[in-house]
Order: structure tokens, then C-alpha cells, then sequence
């Protein structure tokens, strides 16, 4: 007898649950936040446009907040979250910019490990002493192709390569999940650091490269190969949602983790290498200036 596919029909009561997604107001992140809103959960949209966020925020049935987070910008994700009051259910780490041209962030960050890595490692660590349950962050199959420049992080001395960049940083994410996971054990903390991926789902993430012909190739990717947002979306759902050990990782169940529905899925042999783990944590923590923020649990 076959087991059922997971689906969002299978999302636990979300009542009284509040829920934190980053690049909420379109593609997967948009279908999550809708998704935990049916379910009961109280939904913050977390976003760089505000009015495009409480546009997405109309369309959503359920309890929502709109609220500004430039993860480009460190003074932005220190004024999130400093704003905030009062603690958080899961904090789901989902924006991210794809294969753009070379351009800084506002503290000089290589754009995309600047976004999609560390302005999510600074806003982590400043919510957590409010985080009760989990953090779920989305990485990429990308991550194959990844390689961490310890020595050259943001690209300084020269040789950009939006691909390599862009499975940097997706790396990052799952060496981020792991180390997190291993401090917050560390420190006695029942919370728990999970990551997903989407396979290969159609969204706006795209058609954002500033490059016409790549635009134009996954445009048809999109149409000839490509499983929808809300399939897409399921792996973030169910991270979010179901009772899996720290450090999990959840893709899909189809040929080459592209399509189907979400189980636990491998990482590459550079994802599980804790020495880069721990010396990438230590570098973000000097660039961003944020740290862990938990001690370690008493002996």
C-alpha cells in the first residue's frame, strides 16, 4: 500500500501561531504566507516594497502584518528587528535575488551572498531570543555548484561570476542551517534549524537576472519543465510545519529533487563540511556585526 503524498491539505492547526516570511509578497514565499494563514497561523509579511506587500497581504485570507525588511540593507533588518515586540513561532528565511549582474549591497556585500546569506544570518540571530519553535531557510540545488570563498567572500578581487555567486550563497544556507542547529543544541535551545528547497518552480525569481537571454530560457523552462509556486512551496510548508530533527533538509520527491512532493533530501559533501560551517559563521558574524546571542547551556 502506497503512503499519501504530503500536501498544504495536510497542514497542521496554525492557531495563535505566528509566522515570519521573508519575500513574502510574490512567488513561493507568497504561496507559504497563504498557505499558514488558511491553516490559522498569523502571517507577518516581511518585505522590501510595502505597498506590493500589502497588496499580496488583500489577497491572503487570514491574519496578516505587513512590515518593511531590506535584508540589502543591515540598518533595515536592525530596524525590523528592533521593531519587533513579542515572540515568534518560525521564522522563515525565503527571500532571495538569482544570477544578478555584479552590484554591492548597502554595506558592500556581493549582492546576492549579501541578500540571500547575510542579511538573513543578521536577522536570525537579532530574533531569536524570540523564536520558540523553528527557522527555516530556503537554499537551491544550486548549492551543488557552490563553493564558499573564505579568502574572497564578496568578491573584491575581481573574476565575477553571477552562477558561482549565486550557488555560494544557496551553499551558504545549508552551512548556516547546520551551524545554527549545532549552537542552538549547544546552548541548551529546543529550537530547531531546518532548510528546504523548491525544485525547479516557476517564479518571478526568474525573469530578475538583467540578462535577456537567460530571462528568456527560463522562461520557457518555466512553461516546458517547471512545477508550479504552490508545488513549489510545498518543501517550505512542510520544513515549517512537521515534527523533523534539526538540520533537515526537505525537496522534492520527483527524478533530481525537480518536482513532486516534499521529503527529506542529501546535500552535497561541501553542505556537511563543519569546519567551513563554523569559519563561514565567523566571518558573517564579522561582517555583519551581529552574533549568536544564546550562552552555552550549563554544565
Amino acid at each position: 500500500m502506497t503512503t499519501p503524498k504530503w500536501t498544504a491539505a495536510d497542514l497542521p492547526d496554525l492557531l495563535d501561531r505566528t509566522v515570519i516570511v521573508t519575500g513574502a509578497n510574490s512567488g513561493i514565499g507568497l504561496v507559504a504566507a497563504r498557505e499558514l494563514a488558511r491553516a490559522g497561523a498569523q502571517i507577518v509579511l516581511a518585505v522590501r516594497d510595502e505597498a506590493r506587500g500589502r497588496e499580496a497581504a488583500a489577497a491572503i485570507d487570514g491574519t496578516t502584518d505587513v512590515r518593511r525588511l531590506d535584508l540589502a540593507d543591515l540598518a533595515s533588518v536592525r530596524a525590523f528587528a528592533d521593531g519587533w515586540d513579542g515572540e515568534i513561532d518560525v521564522l522563515i528565511n525565503n527571500a532571495g535575488v538569482m544570477a544578478v549582474p555584479e552590484r554591492r549591497t548597502a554595506d558592500g556585500f556581493e549582492m546576492q551572498i549579501g541578500t540571500n546569506h547575510l542579511g538573513h544570518f543578521a536577522l536570525t540571530n537579532l530574533l531569536l531570543p524570540r523564536i520558540r519553535d523553528r527557522v527555516v531557510t530556503v537554499s537551491s540545488g544550486a548549492h551543488r555548484a557552490g563553493r564558499i570563498r573564505l579568502d574572497d567572500l564578496n568578491w573584491e578581487q575581481g573574476g565575477y561570476q553571477r552562477w558561482r555567486a549565486y550557488g555560494q550563497s544557496k551553499l551558504a544556507n545549508l552551512l548556516f542551517t547546520s551551524e545554527l542547529q549545532r549552537r542552538l543544541a549547544e546552548s541548551g535551545s529546543s529550537v530547531r534549524a531546518v532548510a528546504a528547497h523548491p525544485g525547479y518552480a516557476a517564479t518571478n525569481l526568474q525573469n530578475r537576472t538583467e540578462n535577456v537571454v537567460q530571462n528568456a530560457l527560463m522562461a520557457v523552462g518555466n512553461k516546458v519543465l517547471a512545477q508550479s509556486d504552490e508545488r513549489g512551496a510545498l518543501p517550505t510548508l512542510y520544513a515549517a510545519t512537521q515534527d523533523i530533527p534539526g538540520d533537515s533538509y526537505v525537496g522534492p520527491d520527483g527524478f533530481q529533487e525537480q518536482r513532486g512532493h516534499p521529503k527529506l533530501v542529501g546535500r552535497s559533501d561541501a553542505a556537511r563540511d563543519a569546519g567551513v560551517a563554523r569559519r563561514l559563521w565567523e566571518l558573517s558574524e564579522r561582517l555583519t556585526g551581529v552574533s549568536f546571542p544564546l550562552a552555552p547551556a550549563a554544565a
